[in-house]
């Protein structure tokens, strides 16, 4: 398993002339909403013509740099509802970096709509997501760290939240239930998590867009994954680490036919990634699989029994 040097990404950038670090968004006592573009299609409701309350943050907190970084390509269908809830929660220290992969789709444009507010974007072809995530996070000067895909979108109120858990727990590593909002039918579902234990690592159940960790324990991204990259990216990010859940949803994943998850022309990558994770020279064969699931399901059954989810 090889993981890349994040300072190599960063060195290219400053050889490139990119100041570092780069300037926050640019915030208003008011909120954003009034500066940014007209939500596309005239669309109603969270994040397009509603803000989180920009007065929640008090004056006499001293909030925290947060980096989030949106690696994109050819999701202009909800891109700008990505951007607009990061820049709508109206967090008074934001460091928001947009890498896209060349997308031909629109993407671009409406990237550019939005560089005013954003810290640091690019669309120019990368090695995939991964790569994007990589390239991101190395320019990122943040204390606490969350990427949310082109594709997904933070519930209002989320920073405000997890940043005040941050602070008060001490934690290094914040998760959350999240939504699912199946883009065909229009509903909307929830999926709620239990409690991670270092125990049950192996088993995927952290809700990607729905976790935030301190820049002191941030990982690479391992590049060569595809898929699983983010579970990948827990087995060494998490385990051993201060965890804090969060009973609440903070992002909301839209389920459509282009997403990773759920399209079966990427049945076989899938298999390909955990083959690559569970090899040897990475994470090894997993010991008492069928115990572990077994317990598992028994700590299922009692969480709910006890309504504890």
């Amino acid at each position: 398993m090889h993981l890349p040097d994040l300072n190599e990404y960063l060195l290219s950038f400053k050889k490139k002339g990119i100041g570092y670090p780069l300037a926050t968004v640019l915030s208003q006592p008011e909120g954003l909403l009034k500066y940014l573009p007209a939500p596309p299609n005239s669309k109603t409701g969270w994040p397009f013509d509603q803000q989180c309350n920009p007065t929640i943050y008090s004056d006499k907190t001293i909030w925290p740099k947060l980096t989030i970084v949106t690696p994109s390509f050819n999701q202009a269908d909800f891109l700008e509802q990505t951007i607009r809830a990061v820049l709508l929660q109206n967090y008074p220290n934001l460091e928001y970096i947009v890498i896209d992969g060349g997308s031909t789709d629109g993407s671009r444009q409406i990237i550019e709509k939005y560089a005013p507010w954003l810290s640091y974007y690019q669309s120019e072809k990368d090695n995939g997501q991964s790569h994007a995530i990589n390239i991101g996070f190395s320019l990122s000067s943040g204390s606490f760290h969350a990427w949310i895909n082109s594709d997904d979108y933070y519930t209002e109120g989320v920073f405000y939240r997890v940043i005040n858990a941050f602070i008060k727990t001490k934690a290094e590593f914040i998760y959350g239930y999240g939504d699912n909002y199946h883009v065909l039918t229009g509903q909307t579902t929830t999926t709620r998590i239990l409690p991670f234990i270092d125990y049950f690592i192996k088993i995927p159940g952290l809700i990607q867009p729905s976790t935030f960790w301190s820049a002191n324990i941030h990982e690479p991204v391992w590049e060569e994954l595809h898929c699983a990259l983010d579970y990948e990216l827990w087995l060494r990010l998490v385990k051993d680490h201060r965890r804090q859940l969060i009973k609440a949803s903070l992002s909301v994943t839209n389920l459509h036919s282009g997403a990773k998850t759920h399209s079966p022309k990427m049945k076989a990558q899938w298999e390909a990634d955990h083959q690559m994770i569970w090899a040897p020279n990475a994470h090894g064969r997993v010991d008492e699989w069928k115990k572990i699931m077994f317990l598992n399901r028994v700590r299922t059954k009692l969480y709910r029994l006890f309504k504890l989810i």
